[in-house]
């Protein structure tokens, strides 16, 4: 289990994150929903001790981020660096020895290529495929279906799958309800930095559905199309 007790993070004055406590069972798919700035990034990068914070969270391993995996919204490389070398790095900071990556390369990307010149959804799958080269215990996939193209959505869900089926504890972000649907045990919904609803997966319509009616209001109601 990992539980979250207290955890806060601010920036200056800014309060990012307000007092959270959760916990979460081990080998089950977490959906993190919440409009842009509700905190669901900052909550990942303290999960993953990429940034500090009051607070603690628990968990069965004695240095967590040691045992995440996280793919960022916007995935970084370093310049001059090709995506074989970048994915060889990877192994090398989680001691795994990988002889042939043309075997992960489940979504055929040029790996002699420098990674900064990927696109934006070259870049998205070349940190999943780094991903599947860690084989982490857990894995925090920070809006996987932006800006990535149908085909390679559709592999990226089937990837999904394949984790939660090898017991795998998945945090996902989207913004695309139904990818949800098909992949959470259990959908939190976060606001104004802390959790505010927790919903099981037979009642994930009724969320949709009032974030809908809360996101859309009368927004729409006086525009003449």
């Amino acid at each position: 289990m990992i539980q979250i007790q207290n955890l806060e993070k601010s920036y200056g004055k800014l309060k990012v994150l307000k007092p959270i406590n959760m916990y979460f069972e081990m080998g089950k798919a977490y959906g993190i929903v919440g409009e842009n700035g509700a905190g669901k990034t900052t909550l990942f990068r303290c999960l993953t001790g990429l940034e500090s914070f009051s607070g603690t969270i628990d968990s069965p391993f004695e240095v967590l981020k040691n045992h995440i995996g996280l793919m960022e919204t916007n995935p970084y490389f370093l310049s001059r660096v090709t995506a074989k070398e970048h994915l060889q790095l990877i192994c090398n900071a989680r001691e795994t020895i990988v002889n042939r990556f043309e075997e992960k390369n489940i979504f055929d990307l040029p790996l002699n290529r420098y990674a900064d010149t990927y696109s934006t959804g070259m870049k998205k799958k070349l940190a999943l495929t780094a991903l599947l080269l860690q084989n982490d215990n857990i894995l925090i996939l920070d809006e996987p279906f932006n800006g990535v193209d149908i085909h390679s959505n559709m592999i990226i869900l089937e990837l999904i799958k394949k984790w939660k089926e090898a017991g795998k504890t998945l945090f996902i972000s989207s913004h695309i309800f139904s990818t949800l649907e098909e992949t959470c045990d259990e959908i939190h919904l976060l606001k104004d930095g802390q959790f505010v609803q927790k919903v099981q997966k037979d009642h994930f319509h009724d969320l949709d559905k009032q974030m809908r009616e809360f996101i859309l209001g009368d927004r729409l109601k006086n525009v003449r199309i």
